[in-house]
C-alpha cells in the first residue's frame, strides 16, 4: 500500500481521536462504489486521498472538487476511482459539497507497506486539520436532514 494508502492511515488515526458523535470514518477498500451509500446518507463529506499533483512531496491541500476534472491527478489501484465516485455522487445527489484533503506523494516511490517519513508527517498534518475542521461551528450547526443529527462521513480508499 505504501504512500498510495495515506488516506486509510489518516482515517485510522481519526478513528482514535475524540470526534463528534455524528462523524463516521470509513475505509472503502479498493471498491469505490461501496462509499456511495455513506456519502448519500451524510450531510457533510470529507475524503482523503494520495495525489501525484506536482506539488512538493508531503503537501496537504484542501479543495472541494465538483467534478472529476477538478480532482488532482492520482495513482489509483481502485476498481472504481474516487473521481468516478464523485461524478456519480454529483449526478445522483447534486447538492452537498465534498471536501478533499489531498496529500502529495512521490509517483515513483518504491513499493512498501509503510508510509515514508515525509508522508507520515503529512498524514499527521491532515489529521490535525480535519479534526479542527470537524470541530468548527460551520460543520456542527449545519443540518441538511432536520429530523436527524448532522452526520459527517470521513472517507478514504486503500
Amino acid at each position: 500500500m505504501g504512500d498510495e494508502g495515506v488516506g486509510v492511515h489518516v482515517v485510522r488515526a481519526l478513528e482514535d481521536r475524540d470526534l463528534p458523535d455524528a462523524v463516521e470514518c470509513l475505509d472503502g477498500g479498493t471498491g469505490g462504489f461501496i462509499l456511495l451509500d455513506p456519502m448519500q446518507q451524510a450531510d457533510h463529506i470529507v475524503m482523503i486521498d494520495a495525489a501525484a499533483d506536482g506539488n512538493p512531496i508531503g503537501t496537504v491541500t484542501r479543495t472541494a472538487p465538483r467534478f472529476s476534472r477538478d480532482y488532482p491527478p492520482t495513482m489509483t489501484a481502485h476498481d472504481v476511482g474516487i473521481k468516478d465516485l464523485l461524478d456519480l455522487f454529483y449526478m445522483l445527489d447534486g447538492g452537498r459539497e465534498v471536501v478533499l484533503y489531498a496529500i502529495t506523494i512521490d509517483p515513483n516511490q518504491p513499493i512498501s507497506m509503510n508510509l515514508s517519513p515525509e508522508i507520515r508527517e503529512a498524514a499527521n498534518v491532515a489529521v490535525e486539520r480535519i479534526v479542527a475542521e470537524l470541530a468548527s461551528p460551520q460543520w456542527l450547526d449545519q443540518d441538511v436532514h432536520d429530523d436527524l443529527p448532522c452526520r459527517t462521513a470521513v472517507l478514504a480508499q486503500t
